[in-house]
């Protein structure tokens, strides 16, 4: 699912409950030793995928740890991003050469719960909402708007080193499956206040996806795009 959202130079891999075979390493093993069963489940499968996902990049199965506030700390030359929900886990991850940032989230295709839109939407977020409500009922954009910020900040984080909270970032959601994320606040290391995203409903889940691609400069200063890939979302 989450593939269909990502540019072909990100290589991914999902799995759509637990797999029981799935091992970690002793490094990892540590991050979860009083985890509830639920939450140990999450973890071993999101870094199956991972490992399964990095594999195909060519790097060889090796711990993923966690950093600072819990982000993957992953191997040398590589990017990614980690999620799950019930009924779903997935990582996506790219070559530092092709991607300069990466962030996915994954969600039950359901409203969200009482009072948290209010505390995770800006007042021009709600104003859309209720627009594109009106437009598309069978369709739970307060879930999308949530889940949109959350990739944000997975993109924004690992970059910067920096928190973002909800109200930082002004999404823009786009009935076509298309999102963008105006950024409230600078950082020089992200090199963009505005990140494309897009989003998908399927199976009774919604995912979200930002990949910005690395733009390198040749020789006589003039940008070109990464080898696999052209812009944020091709």
């Amino acid at each position: 699912m989450i593939e269909k959202i990502l540019p072909s130079w990100v290589v991914t891999a999902e799995e759509f409950g637990d797999v029981p075979d799935a091992t970690l390493f002793p490094e990892e093993e540590e991050l979860i030793a009083n985890a509830v069963a639920v939450r140990r489940g999450e973890f071993v499968t999101g870094r199956h995928c991972a490992r399964r996902a990095l594999a195909r990049l060519g790097v060889s199965p090796g711990p993923i740890p966690r950093g600072e506030r819990g982000a993957p700390l992953w191997p040398p030359g590589t990017i990614g991003s980690i999620t799950h929900c019930a009924g779903y886990r997935a990582a996506a991850v790219a070559a530092e050469r092709d991607a300069a940032t990466l962030g996915i989230d994954a969600e039950p295709h359901g409203p969200l719960p009482s009072g948290v839109l209010e505390a995770i939407a800006r007042p021009e977020e709600i104003v859309a909402l209720r627009l594109l409500q009106n437009a598309e009922p069978g369709v739970c954009w307060d879930r999308i708007l949530f889940s949109a910020k959350e990739s944000v900040y997975k993109a924004w984080f690992p970059v910067t080193g920096r928190w973002l909270e909800f109200s930082e970032a002004s999404v823009d959601i786009g009935t076509s499956g298309r999102f963008t994320a105006r950024l409230l606040v600078t950082d020089a290391r992200m090199g963009t206040d505005l990140l494309a995203g897009r989003w998908l409903v399927a199976d009774g889940l919604l995912a979200t996806a930002i990949a910005r691609a690395r733009q390198d400069v040749d020789p006589d200063g003039r940008r070109r795009p990464p080898q696999s890939g052209a812009g944020p979302l091709t």
